[in-house]
This record gives C-alpha cells, sequence and structure tokens, in this order.
C-alpha cells in the first residue's frame, strides 16, 4: 500500500481491489465502533454503485452492531419502476441494507408524487439524524452522489434537490453494467447535496477500476471548485480516498 496526502485529503493505493475493499471496511468498522463507545447509534450515509460491492462485502463481515445504525443512501432516480434492481434503493437492499440487521433504513422514494415534498422528508431525517459517516464514490465526471458538475454547489442551501443527469454520468451507468443503452437510463434523480454529503464528520471514498482513473486525475489535480465537484474532498478535515492499481493509474506518487 502506497499513501500520501494531497491538501487534507489523505490518499491510499492498493495492489488490487480486494485488498483495497478489505482495508476499507476494516477502517470503517473500526470508526463505527469507536463511535459506538461514545454514542447509542451511528448514522451512515452509503453510496449505490457496483464500484462499492467490495466494500460492503467486507463490511458484512465485520464485528459491528449494525442494531446501532441508522442507513441513508445519497441518491434515486426518479420515476423509475419501484422494483427495478437498477434503483439505488433496491441495489442496496440486494447488497447491503438487506443482509443486516440495521436499525433503520432510510430509503429515498423516488416515485414519489410531490419530489419537492420528498426532499424536504429526508432533509428532514438528515438533520434529526446527523450523518457521522459518509461512505461514498466518485463518478466519471467527478460527481459526489448525483452532483454532477453543472449542479454541483458547494453553498447550496438544500440537503436534498432534484437535479437533471449530465451525459456523461448517464453513460457511465450504462459502462457499470446496470442499463443496456443510455436511452433506458433516466433523465432525472435525486439527490444529497453536496453540504449534505461533505458535512460528515468522517468520510471514506472507495474508487476502484480503470474507468474511474481520469475522474482520480482530476480530483488530485485540478483547482478545488464545485466544477470537478469531488475536488472538494481535499478540503475536508477527516477523508481518506481509497484506490486500487487500475484507478490510480494516471497519478503520480
Amino acid at each position: 500500500m502506497i499513501q500520501f496526502t494531497k491538501d487534507k485529503l489523505t490518499v491510499k493505493v492498493f495492489e488490487n481491489r480486494a485488498l483495497m475493499g478489505e482495508t476499507v471496511a476494516t477502517a470503517v468498522a473500526n470508526s463505527i465502533n469507536k463511535l459506538m463507545a461514545e454514542q447509542p447509534f451511528v448514522n451512515i450515509i452509503f453510496g449505490a454503485a457496483p464500484s462499492q460491492n467490495d466494500f460492503f462485502a467486507a463490511l458484512l463481515k465485520k464485528d459491528v452492531d449494525f442494531t446501532r445504525i441508522n442507513a441513508f443512501h445519497m441518491d434515486e432516480y426518479l420515476n423509475l419502476d419501484a422494483d427495478a434492481p437498477q434503483g439505488f434503493g433496491n441495489f442496496l437492499k440486494k447488497y447491503l441494507f438487506g443482509l443486516a440487521p440495521f436499525r433503520t433504513v432510510n430509503y429515498i422514494n423516488g416515485n414519489a408524487t410531490d419530489y419537492t415534498t420528498e426532499c424536504l422528508r429526508y432533509s428532514n431525517l438528515l438533520k434529526d439524524l446527523p450523518t457521522d459517516i459518509v461512505c461514498l464514490g466518485i463518478g466519471e465526471n467527478t460527481h459526489l452522489a448525483f452532483n454532477d458538475p453543472h449542479v454541483a454547489n458547494v453553498d447550496d442551501p438544500f440537503f436534498v434537490k432534484r437535479v437533471d443527469l449530465d451525459q456523461q454520468c448517464r453513460k457511465q451507468q450504462v459502462n457499470d453494467g446496470c442499463f443496456k443503452t443510455i436511452d433506458e437510463v433516466p433523465t432525472h434523480a435525486l439527490t444529497l447535496t453536496l453540504p449534505a454529503l461533505l458535512k460528515a464528520p468522517i468520510a471514506f471514498c472507495t474508487v476502484p477500476t480503470e474507468k474511474k482513473a481520469k475522474a482520480v486525475y482530476h480530483t488530485l489535480n485540478e483547482e478545488i471548485s464545485d466544477n470537478f465537484p469531488s475536488t472538494l474532498l481535499r478540503n475536508h478535515p477527516n477523508a481518506v480516498l481509497f484506490l486500487d492499481d487500475q484507478s490510480s493509474t494516471q497519478i503520480s506518487f
């Protein structure tokens, strides 16, 4: 493992994806257990993407009291079939939420009849149960959650909002194997905003595969701004970026 820092961001590079996922899970479990020694419950936001699967599988094997964890997710498509496997709530239920006895699992409803009301409902949940840890990835266009560059706002006044998805973001969903064609990918979603994500005291960012190498390069080399949303991790006081041998190919360290 190679470790270095960029601004405030700690970066760890591993020789393969499996080792990366195991190390992320150990770090998250240690943070959970430390917090549980000080407070009754831990509130965690999880990202939903195939990039997180190694981490999820390893976390489920850790000695963690899931009955004391309130779980959230960070985005959801609008108007996708309620049982569609591409839905982020459904994805997380399959790979994490449905496999451990969480205290609560708080799903975003992408089929709500009034998305403004749904944004407010979920925002209030996040405020009632302030985030302790966020576990996220980085998009191919450097988005965090569905904060694509054209809608990202580091000073966003909202915690959850409706957004349209840019072309690169929608193409990523095809690249990840979630949809067969870009025409199947929804054009709009609800997302936690940058302030909602970055206010978490602890952030673990897991980014494997060669498809993310260019985004990793931008994350570490572009000027910090919401033009490249993931660069904002470099301002976070307690964030770690975990990379594998493929996602780290375009950076020097």
